[in-house]
């Protein structure tokens, strides 16, 4: 029944009551009404929705809340069907719902685990919870339904799982009958279950066996204290995954207080990675520490953290004596400095290997130790202390002495005899050099090949190498003498030509029958990166570098010395720093049945490989000989190799032209100390001012402007160069007391680190240098 009869029977039972009983007692119509009045105050007072529905599934009745929660006024649902308020997708099957409810009319209590939805006027859906009650009544079954709309907790309970999911740790959330309720996807990856396979199951499920029986009583106990539990906590847990395989853990606990009970939240972390790089760092220690050599760590200033067992058998000090301690106390007093310099190698990062030093025990004993250090590194890459290996090389160092002792005596009886035949070129700081010669192993053994370095000052080098056909003591002989003459001609700083034709004359007076004589002389000008060269029959010398490879060095070759009558030529070739020249006589490449040009191209071809393989000069020259000569012991003639590396060019040059005026002089001094000041090299400016001074002097009472001043700077000297147009070369005397001229040079020869003058096409170059090492500096 509608509303509306129920009021207007209730009114009229109300009077007809009146009309027939008058007595002070409430009649039962009265009673009636006080009752439905009762109650419909009950059900306006309900914090829910309140829907009464009759057995047809018509709405009765509906108080405000109902109003207020589907958006209809009350006289718009009272009588209409219930499915009114229900999404259309499951009004066809409600009606069957409603008709089983019928049958069994039990009280359902709110929520009871269904997804329940309810349908707004404006057609907006929204979660709810409902309980039904059923009302037995004179006009047959009515059906009570509370509505409470879930929205709220239905979308707090979705930022809950979406919290949950978006956690990086595996997260089970368990009740207190040990039963998994709720789980993310990291669970599912971790354990291999999908999650349907979890909920509801033990949480034994995830443990190993053997820990079943006890955990329980584990749970309980937690249960009981409900205490936070982070991460790790000191214990050695473990997961069992789907397919049985173990995996260590780190799992943190959280009590939850719900309205279901007690509800404990674990997020669980894979440690595997972890252990296994601990394990990884326990062998390495065990390594470290049953190793040989002594190991030893230190921070940057060199305090030391770490010391194994092998440091205390080689140092003598125990670890608890050697922590702490500055590394320094393994130096000897003078070598401090060594340590400090390694300590700021390392703090850039540097690895320094295979460093042989001297260090002391805690009983005084020195010791030969090899040294190898790397940096250690924080995680964000600084480099934050250094390790050690230390390897006692006493008994090594010992050895080779001995070695090295008696191969000095056969070196030293060797080269003396290979000195009385060809001499023994100096060492040329700042060149580095390799060469090979090898007498002829048939006949005398003796031949007529030469080569020669020598030091023309200012950076500049000469390089010759010749070649007197034939073998025998005649051919040495020979060999000694344009040896010798080359050698001082050389030194007097003429260009290659003129040497060459000074050499020619030498060969025509010694009136040697049938007998040719090869040679080619090069003049290396590091400053000016130029090579010149001036050949008189000799093979072709070869220039390697890298991004050209190995190629003939291209100079006019005229006839050899002796011919007499024949103008000898030279060029100028520029030449990259580091470039390789390669020299050699015909020994290395001349076989019998070979042709000449594929043997220079089969030793341009290995020149090209032994270079790109090994850069040192001294394994080149192995590589060479290996290659082209592989039977040592059966070549018919001497065989001389001569290899050398440009230097580097100057760090820096400076130049100026001067006008041949007396004004000149000082213009230089001044032109000088500026750019010696530019240099870092100012405590030589005293000296070399003087010393221009004097030059420069010389130059415009004597010679022919203009002049030129040309500076250039090593990394060991500082060389100054002063050019005239006048052919003839100073020459140094004693100036008698009354003389105000002539000391000029004597000053130079008393305070430059080495001097000299050397004709040039236009006339002289006089220089000298200074060294800025202990200099001052």
């Amino acid at each position: 029944m509608d509303d509306k009869a129920d009021r207007t029977s209730t009114s009229r039972a109300a009077a007809e009551g009146h009309r027939t009983c008058h007595c002070s007692s409430a009649s039962p119509a009265d009673r009636l009404g006080t009752e439905e009045e009762r109650f419909r105050g009950l059900l306006e007072a309900a914090p829910d929705a309140m829907v009464i529905v009759d057995d047809a599934g018509r709405i009765r009745l509906v108080n405000a809340q109902t109003e207020s929660l589907f958006g209809y006024r009350r006289a718009e649902l009272l009588g209409q069907p219930v499915e009114l308020l229900i999404p259309g997708r499951f009004r066809p099957q409600h009606a069957e719902h409603r008709e089983a409810y019928a049958a069994t009319r039990q009280v359902r209590p709110m929520g009871a685990g269904l997804q329940l939805h309810g349908l707004r006027r404006d057609g907006t859906e929204f979660p709810v919870e409902i309980s039904l009650s059923p009302l037995e009544t004179a006009d047959g079954l009515l059906v009570s339904a509370a509505v409470r709309d879930v929205s709220d907790r239905k979308a707090a309970d979705e930022r809950f799982r979406g919290l949950l999911e978006a956690a990086p740790d595996a997260m089970v959330i368990v009740d207190d009958a040990g039963r998994i309720r709720l789980v993310n996807a990291q669970t599912e990856s971790l354990f291999g279950y999908r999650r349907a396979e979890l909920l509801g199951q033990p949480v034994e499920l995830l443990i190993p066996g053997r820990f079943r029986p006890q955990h329980a009583e584990h749970r309980e106990a937690y249960a009981a204290t409900r205490q936070v539990r982070p991460m790790g906590a000191g214990l050695q847990l473990h997961g069992l995954r789907r397919d049985g395989t173990e995996f260590p853990v780190e799992i943190s606990l959280s009590p939850l207080e719900t309205a279901d009970g007690l509800l404990v939240s674990a997020a669980v972390r894979d440690v595997s990675d972890r252990k296994a790089a601990e394990q990884h760092i326990n062998q390495l220690a065990a390594l470290v520490e049953s190793s040989q050599d002594a190991i030893l760590a230190k921070t940057l200033d060199g305090c030391i953290t770490y010391w194994n067992a092998a440091a205390q058998r080689l140092y003598g000090y125990s670890p608890e004596e050697a922590i702490g301690r500055n590394v320094a106390m393994l130096a000897l007093p003078d070598r401090g400095h060594e340590i400090s310099g390694l300590l700021e190698r390392l703090a850039r990062g540097e690895k320094v290997e295979h460093f042989e030093t001297l260090r002391v025990t805690c009983s005084g004993q020195l010791l030969d130790v090899d040294v190898t250090l790397w940096p250690t590194r924080a995680a964000d890459g600084t480099v934050q202390g250094a390790c050690a290996i230390v390897r006692d090389i006493s008994d090594r160092k010992r050895a080779e002495a001995e070695l090295q002792a008696l191969y000095e005596q056969q070196r030293h009886i060797a080269l003396t005899l290979q000195r009385s035949l060809m001499g023994t070129p100096p060492a040329i700081p700042g060149l580095a050099t390799a060469s090979r010669y090898l007498p002829a192993t048939q006949g005398a053994g003796v031949g007529g090949d030469w080569f020669d370095l020598v030091p023309l000052g200012a950076g500049r080098v000469g390089i010759l190498i010749g070649d007197v056909m034939g073998r025998g003591l005649d051919a040495a002989a020979v060999m000694g003498q344009l040896r010798a003459a080359a050698h001082a001609l050389a030194k007097t700083g003429m260009e290659p030509r003129q040497l060459m034709q000074a050499l020619d004359a030498i060969v025509a007076d010694l009136d040697l029958p049938d007998q040719l004589v090869t040679c080619c002389y090069l003049v290396l000008a590091p400053d000016t990166g130029e090579v010149t060269v001036c050949s008189a029959g000799h093979l072709p010398a070869l220039l390697a570098d890298s991004t050209s490879g190995v190629r003939e060095l291209k100079a006019p070759v005229s006839a050899p010395l002796g011919v007499g009558g024949i103008p000898h030529e030279q060029t100028r070739t520029a030449v990259p720093p580091g470039a390789a020249l390669v020299l050699y006589t015909d020994g290395l490449i001349e076989t019998p049945g070979s042709d000449i040009g594929c043997r220079l191209a089969e030793l341009a071809r290995t020149l090209d490989g032994v270079l790109a393989d090994a850069g040192d000069l001294e394994a080149v020259a192995d590589g060479v000989l290996a290659a082209l000569l592989p039977d040592v012991e059966g070549h018919n003639d001497d065989v001389t190799l001569l290899l050398a590396r440009l230097p580097a060019a100057p760090l820096a040059s400076a130049a100026v032209d001067l006008p041949a005026l007396a004004s000149s002089v000082g213009d230089g001094r001044g032109f000088l100390t500026k750019t010696l000041t530019a240099w870092d090299c100012a405590h030589l400016a005293d000296d070399a001012r003087l010393l221009v001074s004097e030059v420069l002097t010389n130059a415009l009472q004597h010679a022919q402007g203009p002049l030129g001043l040309h500076l250039r700077r090593t990394s060991t000297e500082v060389t100054i160069e002063i050019s005239d147009h006048s052919p003839h070369l100073p020459q140094p005397r004693l100036a008698a007391p009354d003389d105000e001229s002539g000391r000029g040079l004597l000053l130079v020869d008393a305070l430059a680190d080495s001097w000299g003058v050397r004709p040039t096409d236009d006339g002289k170059t006089t220089w000298f240098t200074l060294r800025t090492i202990g200099g001052g500096e």
